[in-house]
């Protein structure tokens, strides 16, 4: 029963934080925070398969969904995008402290209740991969708001963009 509670709380509740964020801000970030979810089920589908860990009890029908890519990991990103996006190095400092702190306090206490374990994977193995997945959900958000074209496109020669000049048009100039 505290497993159920503990886990419904875990996608239920986050959503109502988003009452405090602008419905442009969640307009713009809500891309993210859905795709952020897509992929993480991916990971963990992989890292199930492969026996890094499995989960042990759940609420959904679905054997390898966890219920916090549903509810907290999509607003967690949400949020980390709106406070850190467009500063890739606050970005990936504050990910990576928030991810230590999953791995490190969240991961185990799902261990101890019961809901997952570790098979072949480690606690920090978790938060590297965590991290690695916030650095695609970074360049994502980038390609959805247009600012990776404009960031690392390559300027081309000035002189290499000028029209072609016919030597008949050059020459008929000269006389």
């Amino acid at each position: 029963m505290l497993n159920d509670v503990f886990l419904w709380s875990l996608v239920i509740l986050p959503w109502f934080s988003l009452f405090l964020m602008k419905k442009d801000e969640i307009r713009r970030y809500l891309p993210v925070g859905i795709f952020a979810s897509i992929t993480s089920f991916i990971i963990i589908d992989i890292g199930a398969s492969l026996h890094l860990w499995k989960l042990t009890y759940n609420i959904f029908p679905f054997s390898n969904l966890f219920p916090y890519h549903l509810g907290a990991g999509p607003v967690v990103a949400m949020w980390l995008f709106k406070f850190t996006y467009g500063n890739f190095v606050k970005f990936i400092t504050v990910d990576a402290l928030l991810n230590l702190a999953f791995g490190l306090l969240l991961l185990p206490l799902l261990s101890f209740l019961g809901i997952r374990e570790n098979i072949r994977g480690t606690y920090l193995l978790v938060s590297g991969i965590t991290t690695l997945h916030a650095v695609f959900l970074y360049y994502f958000q980038a390609f959805l708001e247009g600012s990776y074209e404009h960031r690392h496109s390559f300027s081309i020669n000035p002189a290499a963009a000028k029209p072609y000049q016919n030597y008949n048009d050059k020459n008929d100039s000269d006389e």
